[in-house]
């Protein structure tokens, strides 16, 4: 990047999603609502079909449903009963929250704008025509082979140790984002900034992208999530001097003179309730590639963008996820031996070589914030080269076993102390070396029968029969090969990985369902580590007690601050403060939710956690218990007395 006058940043606040996969047609389910999904040209007008298979989709768009949440707060109707489902159910469940991706807007209800809107499409043919202008050739990769430097970088909230280690609380400070984007982008003179926020609620972006708006001759700044700007969170913002919803709003007047864009898709409320690791972080990855790598095919032809060319790389990825879950009945057996490992209190790890390596390690460390895990319940370590995958690899090295995450690290902290009661599996393709999978696998096999495996071929290619008979059961994922002038090559890799998220995804959600981690679609034990998820938490709690905001809160406050008391001075300190102490303490939120249903001192409440059979259990007991008033969840579904 040094020593380059033009260069495209990217700044990822959560982590973005992975690949698609597959060119199978799409077939109706009988008892399901088909919804056909049509993509128009604006040269031509020329229509595209695409046909999703989801039950009821729609209901969530109704203008009561949850009216006071934004959509990614939004609970997802289709996964209400969640929390009851049986491995198969659940894959079921999550594939078709991942259809919704894909669905068209519904003129029926309340038309939000979808990934095939006209509109969307428009936007994404504007921002590619901007970022042509500052790209000449190719991804970084490429242009290392072609003898010029990437001009690519991101940056993340936290810095790279992120990647391994969620650390949310860093999200919400503001003025370290301004501080991290003048370091990328000094002496630049051209930069396109791309600022991801599925909630459009992080005050690291709002601040970077409040930034790039106030320096538009550098800076061309385009805006990611998955809210209409009218839901953008609209809070205070510690230390700052607007809340998000004002940045966007400059944003939007800026965007008929090109001079800023919002890409902002409604894909829908998350399969759990405000989990943007899933849909968010799959919808990310899909807008980003396909923006880049339609840039880059229409520079190295010296052509102009087209829906059609959006349209194609597109359709790669919805089709994608059809061949990815036909494999549901494997998945569904890896999501129940996960969960059997987790239920007695093992660990669950994913050992990926390459960038499926990197899916592994960041689908593992969001499971600390969603559900409440230890950071070594579910894990995931890179094997193989990866002195090019991140920023600052230094601050990964030698930083003890939380941030371990290499083929080194597996070997020396994990192997040695694996059990019969964890779960490992492997990730990988047939393009790689299977004899370093193989020699891994024999390494654990010593230690553990339950282990499974991911892999990937293009058709023609097939598993060693010494490597395939190490492993029970193997979730194969035949791709086809693509005969794409330009981007074939691309899209593959990008296939492979985000049919490996949308399984990791699945399966590590999965299993923290079977522990009991979850209450119909909440992340009822989130850990309370930035200001997004303390309010996430008073709502959750809130929902299923049915009491004020304000007593909910003040709940939340008791059992964060106890045994100390709570003073009018604990009350009016800033919410940084309140969230610091709360996200070095496990289960707030469940030992609040009971305090509140069942008017209990904190210590009875974790008493009764402890005694429980799990989480779930010990909250439809209190939910159950005699002389309960209905809470908001089980009264009003559409949550409108929140």
């Amino acid at each position: 990047m040094r020593g380059r006058s033009e260069c495209p940043v990217f700044v990822s606040q959560l982590t973005a999603g992975t690949e698609v996969t597959g060119l199978q047609p799409i077939r109706f389910v009988p008892g399901h609502r088909h919804h056909q999904l049509w993509a128009w040209t604006m040269r031509g007008m020329k229509k595209y079909r695409h046909v999703i298979e989801t039950p009821n989709p729609g209901k969530w768009e109704l203008a009561g449903y949850e009216a006071n949440l934004p959509i990614s707060e939004k609970s997802n109707p289709i996964t209400r009963e969640l929390d009851k489902a049986d491995p198969v159910q659940i894959v079921q469940l999550l594939k078709e929250c991942d259809a919704e991706i894909f669905q068209e807007e519904d003129e029926a209800l309340l038309n939000y704008k979808r990934l095939y809107s006209e509109s969307v499409l428009k936007t994404m043919i504007d921002i590619i025509s901007k970022v042509q202008e500052v790209l000449k050739v190719s991804f970084n990769k490429l242009l290392k082979g072609l003898g010029q430097l990437p001009c690519y970088t991101y940056i993340i909230a936290g810095g790279d140790r992120s990647l391994v280690v969620s650390q949310e609380g860093l999200e919400d400070c503001a003025l370290l984002g301004i501080e991290e984007l003048r370091k990328v982008c000094e002496g630049k003179k051209k930069v396109v900034f791309i600022g991801i926020s599925c909630g459009l609620s992080a005050p690291f972006v709002a601040a970077q992208l409040d930034f790039c708006l106030n320096n538009l001759d550098i800076f061309l700044p385009v805006l990611v999530g998955f809210n209409p700007v009218s839901m953008a969170r609209n809070d205070r913002i510690e230390g700052w001097h607007s809340t998000f919803r004002q940045v966007a709003e400059r944003m939007q007047k800026l965007q008929e003179s090109h001079k800023a864009f919002i890409l902002n898709p409604a894909v829908g409320p998350e399969g759990i309730s405000g989990s943007s690791r899933m849909k968010g972080g799959s919808a990310t990855k899909i807008l980003l590639e396909t923006l880049l790598l339609a840039a880059h095919k229409t520079v190295s032809k010296e052509t102009d963008i087209s829906e059609k060319c959006l349209l194609e790389i597109l359709r790669t990825y919805e089709r994608a996820h059809k061949v990815t879950y036909t494999q549901s009945k494997k998945i569904a057996a890896l999501v129940k031996q996960a969960g059997t490992s987790l239920q007695k209190k093992a660990c669950v790890y994913m050992v990926g070589w390459h960038t499926l390596g990197i899916i592994a390690i960041m689908d593992g460390a969001e499971c600390i914030p969603t559900f409440g895990a230890d950071y070594h319940d579910v894990r995931g370590f890179l094997i193989g080269d990866h002195s090019e995958m991140f920023n600052k690899e230094a601050d990964l090295i030698a930083q003890g076993s939380q941030f371990a995450f290499s083929q080194e690290d597996f070997v020396k902290m994990v192997l040695p102390s694996l059990t019969a009661l964890d779960t490992v599996l492997f990730l990988f393709t047939l393009d790689g070396e299977l004899t370093e999978v193989e020699k891994l696998v024999v390494q654990v096999k010593e230690k553990t029968s339950n282990v499974q495996a991911l892999s990937h071929a293009t058709v023609g290619q097939y598993l060693p029969a010494t490597l395939k008979k190490l492993f029970p059961s193997i979730i194969s994922i035949m791709w086809p090969i693509l005969f794409l002038e330009y981007e074939g090559n691309f899209i593959q890799k990008f296939q492979r990985e985000l049919s490996t998220k949308w399984i990791l995804n699945t399966v590590s959600t999965g299993a923290h369902v079977l522990k009991g981690k979850i209450l119909h679609n909440h992340m009822v034990d989130l850990r309370v580590s930035n200001s997004k998820l303390f309010w996430r938490a008073v709502s959750i709690l809130q929902r299923f007690t049915g009491h004020s905001q304000a007593r909910c809160q003040e709940g939340l406050l008791k059992t964060i601050y106890d045994p100390e008391v709570l003073s009018d001075e604990i009350r009016s300190a800033e919410l940084s403060k309140h969230i610091a102490i709360a996200a070095e303490k496990n289960q707030v939120v469940p030992t609040t939710l009971l305090c509140l249903l069942r008017n209990c001192s904190v210590q009875e409440a974790q008493v009764r956690l402890d005694t429980s059979p799990s989480i779930r259990a010990a909250i439809e007991a209190s939910l159950n218990a005699p002389g309960r008033k209905r809470g908001a969840d089980e009264s009003d579904p559409t949550g409108r007395n929140m």
